[in-house]
């Protein structure tokens, strides 16, 4: 009798715990297209792999302990296509999924199993913040120790989805992952719009506040987009499918895709031979990387530099590449940060990087000095510096100035090409003109033809690769067998593919 009572409390109990906030709540967001908590993760992991950590969880305030089951967050583990990984789904329907004590508890946990294991975690971030008034007074703020709640170091991948409201933690949370996919219609911020427009007296809109729009195209937090939250879940699927599961390991290898080497002749007619004439540099990317595993990074932010996650020959391979379609591949403020958040996620987890270059320098004035573009020129070198994966170098057409050595030059790589159509110099030799003569065409043009052959002389890929600054000249067609070659030449064989991840502990956010 005792054991079939006993049976029927746990029952009870258990009920009440996967009941989440209530039906009307589920019923509420389901009509609104939203997926609850446990919907979210059902998806995120495959099929009857869940094990829940903390269900019987409540607040420990004791007159909230019947109204917030798992303390409204979800946690625990899962496979993802077979492969172990934590979740820290926040429960919107439970007192808005703000933060407790106890459930800070469990998201600490996920933390360090998370590292202490080895294997990804991914937050389903959709909350209010911290719960008031639990945290009021000095009894409430002294109970805390944060001293590594937030330190970063990437020893195994983070992943955050943003699905509506995700103030306080689970806006910290997305800001330090290694890749952050918001769908359409989220907000992230500090603070919620209520609590902004009382503080400072003016009305403010949560998607002027830290909308998708915001966080994809001017702070450069979401690194993708998703239209619903199953496509947001989708692409952090595909997101860890190029990572390792710990920064233990190299990154998993995957099938070559039928028919990847069948456009490489497209090379030669892709890129115009005229340094001016704009293209889509991804276009090329497409044609180098095996077939269908393209996965941009950030594509909505510094559009003038693309970053993604690719295959080639079925091994992860980074690339950042300049894209002559935004600003002429000019590299500005954003596009300097972009280039450095890449090469930390990419030497974190052993993904050796690709450049494809063809860009005129780096953005130049007034709005680019004041968006501090000579310390982010810097913060790119120092990142680029202490990369230990395998870096190599390809030269399209131009490559001008400083941004030479940024984008792999001057034997910051580890093997460079170029294109015979390759054009290499301190600066467009137009405009070198200008500044060292004066002169423009209109004003004397037999001059300045003499004067632009003067600067434009020594500049193609044979009198780089006559000095050792590239260690070969190469018919476009043949890129992908480089890199091939390259990949083979410097792989990290001594440590099963693994770097020294020097960039570990980089600020996640800057």
């Amino acid at each position: 009798m005792m054991e079939e009572r006993a049976e029927a409390v746990h029952a009870e109990r258990r009920a009440a715990a996967l009941a989440m906030g209530g039906d009307r709540k589920l019923k509420k967001r389901a009509a609104a297209g939203a997926l609850n908590a446990r919907e979210r993760v059902d998806l995120l992991f495959d099929s009857g792999s869940f094990t829940e950590s903390g269900l019987f969880a409540t607040s420990p305030v004791d007159a909230d302990k019947d109204t917030t089951p798992a303390d409204g967050k979800v946690t625990g583990t899962g496979d993802i296509d077979g492969r172990r990984a934590a979740v820290i789904a926040y429960d919107f329907t439970v007192k808005g999924a703000s933060s407790s004590s106890v459930s800070n508890k469990k998201m600490q946990h996920m933390k360090d199993l998370a590292t202490r294991r080895g294997m990804p975690l991914i937050y389903l971030a959709e909350s209010t913040g911290v719960r008031m008034p639990d945290v009021m007074g000095g009894t409430g703020m002294g109970q805390g120790n944060d001293r590594s709640r937030f330190l970063r170091c990437r020893e195994s991948p983070w992943a955050s989805g943003v699905f509506g409201y995700s103030f306080g933690s689970a806006a910290w949370h997305t800001v330090s992952s290694d890749f952050a996919v918001f769908r359409k219609g989220s907000v992230m911020a500090v603070s919620s719009p209520g609590l902004v427009s009382r503080a400072t007296g003016q009305e403010v809109d949560g998607q002027d506040l830290g909308g998708w729009r915001i966080h994809s195209e001017i702070t450069g937090f979401a690194d993708a987009v998703a239209d619903t939250d199953e496509q947001a879940i989708e692409l952090i699927r595909r997101f860890l499918s190029y990572l390792p599961a710990h920064n233990g390991e190299a990154p998993p290898s995957a099938p070559i895709t039928e028919g990847s080497e069948d456009r490489l002749h497209e090379l030669r007619t892709l890129v115009p031979q005229s340094r001016t004439q704009v293209y889509d540099v991804r276009k090329v990317i497409e044609v180098v990387a095996d077939n269908g595993s393209v996965f941009p990074i950030k594509a909505r932010y510094g559009k003038s530099l693309v970053t993604a996650l690719t295959r080639i020959g079925g091994q992860t391979v980074g690339v950042i590449a300049n894209n002559p379609m935004f600003k002429g591949g000019a590299i500005d403020a954003d596009a300097c940060d972009k280039a450095t958040s890449f090469l930390v996620l990419c030497d974190s987890y052993n993904i050796p990087i690709l450049f494809l270059v063809d860009q005129p320098g780096f953005l130049i004035g007034l709005e680019a000095e004041r968006d501090k573009v000579a310390g982010k020129v810097i913060n790119w070198m120092n990142a680029l510096s202490l990369v230990t994966v395998p870096k190599i170098t390809v030269m399209m057409r131009k490559n001008y100035g400083q941004a030479f050595v940024n984008m792999g030059g001057a034997f910051t790589a580890d093997a460079t090409a170029a294109w015979w159509s390759a054009e290499i110099s301190f600066m467009d030799p137009r405009s070198a003109v200008s500044v060292v003569y004066g002169i423009q065409p209109e004003s004397d043009p037999e001059e300045y033809e003499r004067r632009l052959a003067e600067m434009a002389r020594g500049s193609t890929a044979y009198d780089i690769a006559r000095v050792y600054g590239v260690q070969d000249v190469i018919d476009p067609v043949d890129t992908r067998s480089f890199v091939l070659a390259a990949l083979r030449d410097n792989h990290l064989a001594r440590t099963g593919g693994v770097g020294e991840h020097l960039l570990s502990t980089w600020p996640t956010s800057y």
